[in-house]
């Protein structure tokens, strides 16, 4: 595994990362464990293995394992007003948790859609609102990592499945990413002042189960290969140390070069 950003010193912070059981979130929440952070896991999934793996490795952080439906705003709530109840704060917040549809314009049903925008910016969305009022307000401080895609920036990346000429990521998870763009310049605004950071990072092809069996042409890619979840970790930690205290609302593109422009 590994450890680029262990110098970053995040001690005694408390970072929720939705999504973590696997993938992106899960290097994420070990790569901010292994800074100093305290974590919490936030998953549709029971997430008990991956906190205990995190509490083995790293025995002085504490990692919370809590099982959400982050389109609910109920369970949203909850799972926010245990953290600052257990840890008695929230000082990071990575909202990673996302589907992806691959359906067509021409194919995809309205099930299908929603399930994208729900998942992708509706649960970004109930998790920002319920952190920053009143926690990371009333404290004075907070980073915000969304994360995004280039899917976002250029409308879906190309990729094929197997025996198919389709693959590329859908409408639904476009339009979804690229409203996680959009909210996110707006709450830095919003929030800049109470001391809070809002950030994006948007991924290109990455080696997860979400991509398990898509092929990506790499071609026209200046770093020729697919990215690994540690590379969204790295830049992950960057944005939520003070080693990005002058960046707000910022969409930084871990694509490997396929975005460059």
């Amino acid at each position: 595994m590994w450890e680029i950003s262990h110098n970053q010193n995040l001690k005694g912070q408390v970072a929720i990362v939705t999504g973590a059981t696997r993938g992106i979130g899960a290097a994420c929440a070990r790569a901010l464990a292994r800074s100093g952070c305290h974590i919490v896991i936030i998953d549709i999934l029971s997430a008990e293995e991956i906190a205990k793996a995190i509490e083995s490795e790293f025995p002085d952080i504490r990692a919370l394992a809590m099982q959400v439906d982050i389109r609910k705003k109920e369970e949203v709530q909850k799972a926010v007003s245990e953290t600052v109840q257990r840890l008695g704060r929230i000082d990071i917040l990575v909202n990673n948790a996302g589907t992806v549809s691959r359906l067509g314009l021409e194919e995809m049903n309205v099930e299908d859609w929603q399930r994208d925008i729900d998942t992708n910016l509706l649960g970004t969305f109930l998790f920002m609102q319920a952190v920053i009022y009143p926690h990371m307000k009333s404290q004075g401080y907070g980073k915000i990592i969304n994360i995004s895609s280039i899917s976002g920036i250029i409308g879906g990346v190309m990729s094929a499945l197997p025996g198919s000429n389709g693959g590329r990521s859908g409408p639904a998870y476009s339009a979804s990413k690229g409203g996680v763009i959009a909210l996110t310049k707006w709450i830095a605004k919003e929030v800049g002042e109470h001391g809070i950071y809002c950030n994006s990072i948007a991924p290109g092809s990455v080696v997860t189960a979400l991509t398990k069996g898509v092929n990506y042409p790499l071609d026209g890619q200046p770093i020729k290969r697919m990215g690994d979840p540690e590379d969204i970790a790295e830049a992950v930690v960057f944005l939520a140390s003070p080693a990005s205290n002058y960046v707000t609302g910022q969409v930084l593109k871990v694509c490997g070069g396929l975005a460059i422009g």
